[in-house]
């Protein structure tokens, strides 16, 4: 029931945000916010602020916030 739960909140906060849940995502932990929303776009949507993630690419694409 514990998963069934789980994947159900992953479902509404990604309906009602632009972001994607991690494996094993739990709630309070980080997700990914959508590379579709421009850096702008995503500090008006979280405004307690996102982090990017250094990637070997150098590209800024994988950012994480709470929801």
């Amino acid at each position: 029931m514990d998963e069934v739960l789980r994947a159900l909140q992953s479902l509404q906060k990604a309906s009602m945000f632009k972001i994607a849940t991690p494996a094993n995502w739990k709630p309070r932990d980080p997700v990914v916010i959508s590379p579709s929303v421009t850096d702008e776009q995503a500090k008006e949507m979280f405004p307690a602020g996102y982090q990017t993630v250094d990637l070997p690419s150098n590209k800024k694409y994988l950012r994480l916030t709470n929801v």
